[in-house]
C-alpha cells in the first residue's frame, strides 16, 4: 500500500480539496512519473517536492498552475499564475465555433481575451488554412499565450480589446470568438478559493458583469462580413442578458448552447446579410 499517497489524499482532503484523490494522483505523477495505485512510495526528494506542492494546493493555489500544463479538447497548453486556466465548459464553446465555420475554406478567426489561447487553438487545429488572431491584454498572461501558439501559424498580438476595432478593416472577419471577462462585482467578492488565485482581470466584468459584452456587441460587429458569426462563452445566469444586447444592436439568430453540464455557456450572434 502506498501510505504516502494516502496521506497526500488526506491533507487535500482535510484542505477541502472537492477531487483530492484525482488532484493527489494527477501531483504524484507529475512528481514521480509512477501511478501511485502501482507505486511503493516516492523517494526522499520526491517527497519533499511532493510536500512543497501539497502546501500549495491546501492552499488552493489550481492544480493547472502546480503542473505548468492542462488538456483542451486535444492539445495540452502552457498554463501557470497570471492566466486563466482552460476549463472543460470552454470546450463546447469552441466547438460551437468549428461547427459554425464549416462552410469556410480558409476563415478569418479573431479569439479576443484570448489568455492561454485554447479557443483560437482549437479553431486553428479544426482548419489548418485558417487565419486566427489570438487578442489579448495582460502582461502576465502574454508569456502563455506566444508560448502555446509558437509554431501553430496563430497570430498572437497584445492590445487592449477596448480600443483595437479601431485598427481592423471593415467586414474582413468571418468569425469572433471570445471568453470574456464576465463576473460581477458581487461575484469577484465571494470567488472559490481556486478563482481567487486567477487574474482578476481575466475574471472582472464590471459590476453587472456585462461590460465586455456591451463592447463587442457595439463595436465588434463593423468588422465581421455579412452574416459573419460573434461566439460568446458566458456565465450561467447571463444567457437572457446577453441576448437581449444582441437585439439591442441589431445581431439577429441569437441563440443559446448549454455545456456539457446543462448550463447556458456560450451565445452565438449572426451579423445580418446586406439586403438586396
Amino acid at each position: 500500500m502506498n501510505a504516502a499517497f494516502q496521506d497526500l489524499c488526506t491533507r487535500l482532503q482535510n484542505a477541502g480539496v472537492s477531487d483530492a484523490r484525482f488532484d493527489a494522483a494527477q501531483l504524484y505523477r507529475f512528481v514521480t512519473g509512477r501511478d501511485p495505485r502501482l507505486d511503493n512510495g516516492p523517494s526522499e526528494a520526491e517527497t519533499a517536492r511532493l510536500d512543497v506542492l501539497a502546501a500549495r494546493r491546501a492552499n488552493r493555489e489550481p492544480l493547472q498552475y502546480l503542473l505548468g500544463e492542462w488538456d483542451f479538447l486535444d492539445f495540452t497548453l502552457k498554463v501557470g499564475p497570471g492566466v486563466l486556466c482552460p476549463r472543460a465548459d470552454s470546450e463546447v464553446v469552441c466547438e460551437t465555433a468549428i461547427e459554425l465555420l464549416r462552410a469556410e475554406e480558409a476563415p478569418v478567426v479573431l479569439d479576443l481575451c484570448a489568455g492561454t489561447g485554447c479557443l483560437g487553438l482549437g479553431i486553428a487545429r479544426a482548419y489548418p488554412a485558417a487565419q486566427v488572431t489570438c487578442v489579448e491584454k495582460s502582461d502576465s498572461a502574454w508569456p502563455y499565450l506566444t508560448a502555446n501558439t509558437a509554431g501553430t501559424g496563430v497570430q498572437a498580438v497584445q492590445a487592449d480589446v477596448f480600443g483595437w476595432y479601431r485598427v481592423l478593416a471593415p467586414e474582413s472577419v468571418d468569425l469572433i470568438i471570445s471568453n470574456p471577462p464576465y463576473l460581477t462585482a458581487a461575484e469577484m467578492r465571494v470567488l472559490m478559493p481556486e478563482t481567487a488565485h486567477e487574474p482578476a482581470l481575466a475574471l472582472n466584468g464590471g459590476a453587472d458583469g456585462l461590460d465586455f459584452y456591451r463592447l463587442l456587441c457595439s463595436h465588434y460587429g463593423g468588422v465581421l462580413r455579412p452574416g459573419g458569426w460573434l461566439v460568446l462563452e458566458i456565465g450561467c445566469a447571463q444567457a437572457a442578458s446577453v441576448l437581449a444586447l444582441g437585439r439591442q444592436y441589431g445581431w439577429q439568430n441569437g441563440r443559446c448552447r448549454k455545456d456539457y453540464g446543462g448550463n447556458d455557456r456560450v451565445i452565438v450572434l449572426q451579423k445580418p446579410q446586406k439586403s438586396g
